[in-house]
């Protein structure tokens, strides 16, 4: 599914989506009869940079002061983080931990806040446009990580054979959307033939609720300890 399909698809009651320099998405788009979602992104699998990343968090603070309340969606395909000099001298991990923060300030102000990753996620992008968001869906194509295995490999210093059969047993260890599903990190998976209502659904859920990943991660058996680690320690101190 191209681009131009998946924007019609999930916005059949019309848009003025449109993309900009660096790759990056942003517009507004109808749903569910008349109701207005903003719609940001970084597409056609470019790495988000500087620019990107400071555009697309200069968008979501418009959103939360001209809009309250109006739902924020983001389109990811992308190919991770530039890697280059000038981006890591001028702080990218500043700038994506900025629209980390943006986007959080927006689901705690009342803005429903939405992941579609259509295409390849990874790394600092994913963490900053398909984590940062209250929740992630993943279409057909997706290919969801955090790193692939041959960079683990090379950071950790070991055998990529050993990674991999690590990465079976440990879902939260191992790249791919059919790990990030046990994990909770994926949400859903949504088929191609039901985007729209599946977009109107989701974001007929009430926002502002606290983030259950880690307990979906637990119901799904790929992530035992998180849940059961921050109910302790929020009990522990509430007790101090």
């Amino acid at each position: 599914m191209t681009l131009d399909e998946l924007i019609n698809a999930l916005f059949p009651a019309g848009h003025n989506v449109r993309v900009e320099p660096a790759d990056v998405l942003c517009g507004t788009a109808r749903y569910d009869g008349n109701r207005t979602a903003a719609v940001i992104g970084v597409v056609n699998a470019a790495p988000l940079g500087v620019e990107g990343a400071l555009a697309l968090a200069g968008r979501v603070l418009d959103v939360i002061r001209d809009s309250p309340g109006r739902p924020i969606l983001v389109l990811i395909d992308t190919q991770g983080q530039r890697m280059r000099r000038r981006d890591e001298l001028l702080g990218l991990n500043e700038y994506l931990a900025h629209l980390t923060k943006c986007l959080v300030l927006a689901g705690r102000l009342g803005h429903p806040t939405l992941g579609i990753l259509y295409g390849r996620a990874a790394a600092g992008a994913f963490i900053a446009t398909g984590l940062a968001p209250d929740a992630l869906v993943a279409l057909p194509g997706a290919d969801p990580m955090v790193m692939d295995l041959p960079s683990i490999a090379r950071v950790t210093k070991l055998p990529e054979d050993k990674l991999k059969a690590l990465a079976e047993g440990t879902p939260v260890f191992a790249p791919g959307l059919e790990h990030a599903l046990p994990i909770g990190a994926v949400t859903e998976a949504w088929p191609e033939n039901e985007l729209a209502t599946r977009l109107a659904e989701a974001l007929g859920a009430q926002p502002g609720g606290p983030d259950r990943r880690d307990e979906v991660g637990l119901e799904r058996r790929g992530r035992l300890k998180a849940a059961l680690i921050a109910k302790r320690i929020t009990r522990e101190a509430a007790d101090a």
